[in-house]
């Protein structure tokens, strides 16, 4: 296989892991999963996606792999956070915008990078921060007060629980990642199971299961496995821009499918958000003079 066929596949496999990504929204507005009771929609999809997640990852666990760090403990936190709070978004406010909120996690990273790890802002990261901050404020203001609130909320609570992951991520890149994947889905499965116990939640029906089971598999384990693939024969740039797709159809897999309308400040906020994700992330153009190459 050439260099160009390698990393053409690399693009197809990590366009394929976005649009898997972006069908959370439908496997949460699907009819079995929206009638379970309200009070403990979130938290009962968490764990069960979380936890079928964990059991098909199992299988590419090598455990001779793991290797103790403390920055795994905020990584697993932070993705049982992230977890719970856009389970209980996506059951409060539209999926648009609890996946669009949810989104704003490259933002915050950008905050988190500079402030914990001391990287510098660069220009393209302010103009993202900008149209990322304005989006935001679009959404919330509109939602304020209203019954969505709490879900969008919990939208912008998943987006900064998510940058913690991938902060967490970035000081653990020399380990194993589908150790650390299935350590996310176990832990985040795991501290959901006291308060469900706790709650006197009743157990999903059979069908309810079914669902769930191919949420963990569909939405969460395999395009994890995709994307490992992927990531190797792609930068990790345009795999953020490729990506992006996600927050872009998620919404119209719930449109076309239970016909759930998405408001039109959540349109525009949601545009600015990916718009500035776009500044961020696109490649620059490269110029060429003489000898020497440099980033327009």
């Amino acid at each position: 296989m050439t260099d160009a066929d390698a990393t053409r596949r690399g693009r197809l496999l990590i366009l394929a892991a976005a649009v898997l990504w972006s069908l959370s929204g439908f496997f949460v507005k699907s009819p079995p999963l929206q009638a379970l009771p309200d009070a403990a929609a979130g938290p009962t999809i968490g764990l069960w996606r979380c936890a079928f997640a964990a059991i098909f990852l199992l299988p590419f666990v090598r455990w001779r792999r793991l290797r103790w760090h403390p920055a795994l403990v905020p990584m697993v936190l932070s993705f049982a956070s992230m977890n719970l709070l856009l389970m209980w978004s996506m059951t409060r406010t539209t999926a648009a915008n609890a996946i669009l909120l949810q989104y704003t996690a490259p933002l915050w990273m950008v905050i988190g990078a500079v402030l914990l790890l001391g990287e510098k802002l660069e220009k393209r990261s302010l103009a993202a921060l900008a149209l990322g901050m304005v989006g935001m404020a679009v959404i919330l203001v509109t939602f304020w007060g209203g019954t969505e609130a709490a879900g969008v909320l919990m939208g912008l609570g998943a987006g900064l629980s998510y940058a913690g992951v991938v902060l967490s991520l970035r000081v653990l890149r020399e380990h194993d990642p589908f150790v650390l994947v299935f350590l996310n889905h176990a832990v985040s499965a795991a501290v959901l199971v006291p308060w469900i116990l706790a709650s006197g939640a009743p157990l999903p029906s059979s069908g309810q299961l079914a669902v769930l089971a191919a949420f963990g598999l569909i939405q969460m384990a395999a395009p994890y496995v995709i994307f490992s693939r992927g990531i190797a024969r792609v930068s990790p740039q345009e795999a953020g821009v490729i990506t992006l797709l996600e927050p872009v159809i998620n919404p119209l897999w719930v449109f076309l499918f239970w016909r759930e309308p998405v408001h039109g400040a959540t349109i525009i906020g949601g545009g600015l958000i990916v718009l500035g994700l776009l500044v961020r992330y696109l490649p620059r153009k490269t110029v060429r003079g003489g000898n020497d190459e440099r980033r327009a």
